[in-house]
């Protein structure tokens, strides 16, 4: 029997941030590999590749979150993500290259993450409030691993790839 929680406004507006979600991270799947061979870092194409085998496992969490809430796993377009692949996609089309092109990469891959923390964030927030615990602990899982990847994004940019794209450009420049 339905709880009086299944049916209200907020449980079917989780119920859509998942399909949201859902249709983001297929969206991903897609686009973390075209970035990942446009990498010149070895560090950044395996971060991003280590992200991609993430990225399918959220979308496995994200199964069988639609299965606790009793509904059938399907997406809805997600323009959010649909438009940070867009720009991505573009970027890739500029004329850049070395390590410019590397923190152009971190940039529009920390776009997307900031979108699913965001996203992940506010679900998880909902299921709490519907006292969803179980739910809330799922979605919790992926929030911290997309909170990871960008702590591991901004590191590598801080780290090296910013300093090399500044160097490289300066050179390019007196050239």
């Amino acid at each position: 029997m339905a709880s009086h929680a299944d049916t209200t406004p907020l449980r079917k507006l989780l119920v859509e941030e998942l399909r949201d979600l859902y249709n983001g991270e297929k969206q991903l799947t897609k686009a973390l590999p075209k970035l990942a061979r446009n990498a010149t870092s070895d560090q950044l194409r395996d971060l991003l590749e280590n992200h991609l085998e993430e990225t399918e496992q959220q979308i496995s969490r994200l199964e069988d979150a639609f299965e606790m809430l009793g509904e059938k796993p399907r997406g809805k377009h997600c323009d959010g993500i649909a438009g940070i692949v867009e720009e991505g996609n573009a970027m890739l089309q500029e004329d850049f290259d070395g390590a410019v092109l590397d923190a152009a990469i971190i940039a529009g891959a920390q776009r997307a993450e900031h979108y699913e923390i965001a996203a992940y964030g506010t679900a998880m927030a909902w299921a709490k409030v519907l006292g969803l615990k179980d739910l809330a602990e799922l979605l919790d899982q992926t929030l911290e691993e997309e909170k990871a990847a960008d702590e591991k994004l901004s590191a590598l940019a801080e780290s090296t790839i910013n300093r090399q794209a500044a160097s490289e450009s300066m050179a390019a420049a007196k050239r």
